[in-house]
């Protein structure tokens, strides 16, 4: 058979049995002697044979492949010339090494950030707990619909983080092929859901600096406009301050795109406020700490002391949280949890088609750290 990839009737033909025999064994899907496996088992061995993945895939129209649908913010866009993901082929002709400047660290950002990162990497590791691969895709390109609809018709089920895709193309999704929505709340009501406590994190960290820290001019960053988590969040930083009995905004003062470049340029905006002789707020809390480590880099730059001169916070517990400085308090959420728990959710859905909703909620932490000023050890 040199020449040629050996096949299962060659697998058969070797082992003595029927080809349906050998995909019975192959699937472990029906009744196989053992004399008739072990037959099986040598053949294979001998002829080098490796089973078709398409073809099993046809046979039990599953594809032991889930997809994984995550936004692309503008932290991942190739911010300076010539910048290219990792992974991606360097242009023809390029020199074997070339010499750069290190780019700022927002320069490129896989996944949207740090967060994404550790999600997917959650994601995969209960992937291969269970004997699957993922695909991912990512929203926001030319052509969503007919990408997100060809993932659909190539993986058993999808994990959509909230608010990536349009309620219309979520739905239809849905129709093809088992959906879980990871965090947030928007249209997900009708899918099984992973999220965190979002509202209760933020709120006890509000309570915390009005107070333990006897702050009472706070301003929040926010995401874009529809961001579930954000709404979330936005909430609970609302709630904190009307129970304080302070003045609460009825929409963020700003808002941004979850990406360390927008918190420099919100930071930016800040400094020149005070040389305008404006006067900052007592803390700024924002929604994540990709953003809080912009405003931190231009706080650090132009001199502005946190927390003597304002108080900053986070929401994730990225890891560069811990050696910023300071240190950032921040709302601590288990990334990579989420992502093993959403696809947990996923194929406990495959296996259960018409199993009631579920909503996976994961708690959070707050993290006490510098950037909010001194503290006790217990909050």
């Amino acid at each position: 058979m040199r020449g040629r990839a050996p096949t299962l009737r060659d697998v058969a033909d070797r082992a003595g049995v029927s080809s349906t025999t050998v995909s019975r064994a192959i699937n472990d899907h029906g009744f196989v002697s053992q004399d008739a496996r072990a037959a099986i088992r040598n053949a294979i061995d001998e002829l080098g044979y490796v089973p078709s993945a398409s073809a099993r895939g046809l046979a039990s129209r599953r594809t032991a492949m889930v997809g994984l649908c995550l936004p692309v913010v503008a932290a991942d866009l190739l911010h300076r010339p010539g910048a290219r993901l990792a992974g991606a082929p360097a242009q023809p002709g390029a020199e074997a090494v070339s010499v750069v400047v290190d780019p700022t660290p927002d320069a490129i950002l896989p996944w949207g950030g740090m967060y994404f990162g550790e999600v997917v990497r959650g994601a995969e590791f209960a992937a291969w707990e269970a004997g699957l691969a993922i695909t991912v895709a990512m929203s926001r390109s030319p052509d969503l619909e007919a990408r997100v609809l060809t993932m659909a018709g190539r993986v058993d089920g999808m994990v959509v983080v909230s608010g990536t895709l349009p309620d219309d193309l979520l739905e239809h999704v849905s129709r093809r092929v088992p959906v879980v929505v990871l965090t947030g709340l928007g249209s997900a009501s009708a899918h099984d859901r992973v999220t965190v406590s979002n509202a209760e994190g933020v709120e006890r960290l509000v309570e915390h600096l009005v107070a333990d820290h006897g702050i009472t001019s706070l301003e929040y960053v926010g995401a874009w406009a529809g961001t579930p988590d954000d709404e979330e969040r936005f909430r609970g930083f609302r709630r904190a301050l009307l129970r304080a009995g302070i003045a609460a905004p009825e929409s963020p003062r700003w808002r941004g795109d979850l990406g360390r470049r927008r918190g420099r340029e919100i930071g930016e905006e800040l400094v020149a406020g005070v040389a305008r002789g404006e006067v900052l707020p007592g803390a700024v809390v924002c929604c994540n700490d990709d953003t809080a480590l912009g405003l931190l880099d231009v706080f650090s730059a132009h001199g502005v002391r946190v927390p003597e001169d304002v108080v900053l916070t986070g929401f994730d517990g990225v890891e560069a949280t811990r050696t910023s400085d300071p240190p950032l308090t921040t709302v601590e959420q288990p990334m990579a949890e989420l992502g093993r728990a959403a696809v947990a959710a996923l194929t406990a859905r495959i296996a259960a088609p018409s199993r009631r909703t579920t909503v996976t909620s994961l708690p959070v932490t707050v993290v006490l750290r510098g950037s909010c000023g001194p503290h006790s050890d217990a909050p």
